[in-house]
């Protein structure tokens, strides 16, 4: 007996029908409009196998990189190897101890070097936050550690711009300071503290969601006297 109702007695997922142009009423199901299900299995598999293969180049190469983290290109584009993930970064982050000092806002980093290549961190937490599933970033007393992966510095970073995105129940915070350390193969270990003590609020002095600290111009003038 040949089929007088397919989908009603299949899986919807194991039918391909063929579009035509007749009014589907008068369409009389065929069995050479079915696929069995080993062949339709495999078309379902295809898709997933390909993008693991793409998901497997782009990590072997290295050409895209967490959304959290993006490059910031200077004068020298080869200031910042853009080409690969091999650098360690790890930031400690103090918030005071004063009241009203924590923030639930949003806070992102950037790091350059004189050059003014580096790099630019938009979700600490996300990234790298290493204090614990649960944990309340940028409360007040805090030391914060985040640790992640990111493309290479050719040089120590001397600059340094902290910001908060102005969100949250409590926007203000007020930062005692950020000191990263940078290494990689092959690499030494670099060291940089920035010292900020300020309020990053609209509410308090210096009435500013962002707080910047430059050493390159320190570092260039000790360079220039040596």
């Amino acid at each position: 007996m040949g089929p007088t109702n397919a989908s009603t007695t299949l899986p919807s997922y194991m039918i391909i029908r063929i579009h035509s142009p007749v009014p589907r009423s008068s369409v009389t199901p065929s069995p050479h409009t079915l696929i069995g299900f080993g062949s339709m299995a495999k078309l379902a598999v295809l898709p997933l196998l390909l993008a693991v293969a793409a998901s497997a180049t782009t990590l072997a190469h290295g050409s895209e990189l967490p959304t959290q983290i993006k490059l910031i290109r200077g004068a020298d584009a080869g200031g910042v190897s853009g080409d690969s993930m091999e650098c360690v970064y790890t930031v400690f982050i103090r918030t005071g101890s004063i009241w009203k000092a924590g923030t639930d806002s949003n806070i992102t980093l950037e790091l350059a070097a004189a050059d003014g290549n580096g790099v630019g961190i938009s979700d600490l937490p996300s990234w790298g936050g290493l204090m614990g599933q649960g944990h309340s970033y940028f409360e007040r007393g805090n030391l914060d550690i985040f640790s992640g992966r990111g493309p290479c510095m050719a040089k120590t970073p001397c600059w340094m711009r902290v910001a908060s995105d102005g969100t949250g129940p409590h926007h203000g915070w007020y930062c005692n300071y950020v000191e990263v350390t940078v290494t990689g193969p092959h690499k030494g270990c670099a060291q940089q503290l920035f010292t900020v003590e300020q309020w990053l609020a609209t509410d308090a002095p210096p009435y500013k969601l962002e707080a910047v600290v430059d050493h390159c111009s320190a570092a260039g003038a000790g360079a220039a006297a040596a």
